[in-house]
């Protein structure tokens, strides 16, 4: 904690407040409060696009003790609306370190409070479920009255905050001549999606969420991923899209995509008291039995009870048996509600991809 840290305020909207001392950027911030249980990865977690419009608390207690180095991001920018830490260290170690969490989240204009009790909040968040908070230098009484004139998180349309402006190309590394084309359609995309898909040999050209179902067939892809992002499923224009590619070309869901492509076929999607975000979720795999620890980030789910149009569950959380992964029986369609491409967390389901590529070659 620096000296001259000023004393800050996380106000949730059921009235409980937690003070602290502001870093980063001195500046008020608002949006739904959420936890996360990874003990690594924060630099991953600030800039993944699926926490647009939150204010996140990691539960691991001290933050910020590696820095922040030039390899982990997942986008181009902090995501992120505000970080509550228990303790930010200032002084990190290590060799790829740059700048220091302070120094980044004061360059990207996004305020930190630390010094605050997190296990309480993660207790206060388990039994009531998220809510809207903010992070303020102004009484909590003028903040409470703020949040109620404020719009709900579930009422605003991230993607398209999150998604790019105009389509781009990644190729692989190697300069090899790629052995697919995937059309990757961004709705809150990680880079390390990019990162994995091009170490397999694959070109990927990322488009804008708003992109028709002609226009992405018009890349002439040999499979299409539909990417995670933040907030509720329900997108009219998304579900659009992916119901006109529906046999047309392989599919792979991941977190919002997988959402979408419940909803595209009759599911229903619903809203859980306290989301999964973290990189220690167990998942069961129904077809083997087998469990994979996997990496997590999402607030919504698929209702089991209403899958239907030839889907499947196919994996299950076994924290809560929410649905965690569906297959299509006939099409060449899969999706995750999990990150295999981790980053951070665990790496026991990166061969999600290898599957998506045996689909395109036909197998």
């Amino acid at each position: 904690m620096n000296e001259k840290s000023e004393k800050v305020f996380l106000v949730l909207e059921d009235g409980s407040v937690y003070e602290g001392y502001s870093f980063g950027a001195e500046a008020s911030a608002y949006g739904e409060v959420v936890f996360n249980t990874s003990m690594t990865g924060y630099q991953e977690m600030l800039t993944d696009p699926s926490y647009a419009g939150q204010i996140v608390v990691p539960t691991y207690p001290m933050i910020g003790n590696y820095g922040i180095n030039s390899q982990d991001f997942e986008s181009n920018r902090i995501q992120v609306a505000g970080f509550v830490v228990r303790e930010e260290c200032h002084l990190p170690s290590h060799w790829q370190g740059s700048s220091t969490l302070h120094q980044y989240l004061l360059s990207n204009r996004i305020p930190g409070i630390s010094g605050v009790d997190t296990r309480a909040i993660t207790r206060r968040l388990r039994s009531e479920g998220v809510m809207m908070g903010m992070i303020t230098e102004d009484s909590p009484e003028d903040a409470l009255e703020q949040l109620k004139k404020l719009p709900r998180y579930d009422d605003i349309d991230f993607v398209k905050q999150v998604t790019t402006d105009a389509f781009y190309r990644w190729e692989p590394a190697s300069g090899e001549n790629p052995a697919y084309h995937i059309v990757v359609v961004d709705c809150g995309l990680k880079l390390s999606i990019l990162r994995y898909l091009t170490k397999l040999g694959c070109a990927c050209t990322v488009v804008p969420s708003t992109t028709s179902a002609e226009d992405i067939l018009a890349f002439k892809p040999d499979g299409i991923l539909l990417s995670p992002g933040p907030g509720d499923p329900a997108l009219p224009y998304l579900e659009e899209t992916v119901r006109n590619l529906i046999g047309q070309k392989p599919i792979m869901g991941i977190c919002l995509g997988h959402q979408l492509l419940g909803r595209v076929f009759g599911g229903k999607t619903f809203k859980l008291k306290f989301g999964h975000r973290g990189a220690n979720h167990p998942v069961r795999e129904l077809a083997t039995g087998r469990v994979h620890i996997t990496a997590q980030n999402h607030g919504f789910a698929v209702d089991a009870d209403s899958v239907k149009g030839g889907l499947e569950v196919s994996h299950i959380s076994l924290n809560d048996g929410t649905v965690e992964g569906l297959r299509h029986r006939e099409l060449p369609i899969f999706s995750i509600q999990y990150h295999s491409e981790a980053s951070p967390g665990p790496q026991d389901t990166v061969n999600s991809f290898e599957r998506f590529l045996e689909m395109v070659r036909g197998k």
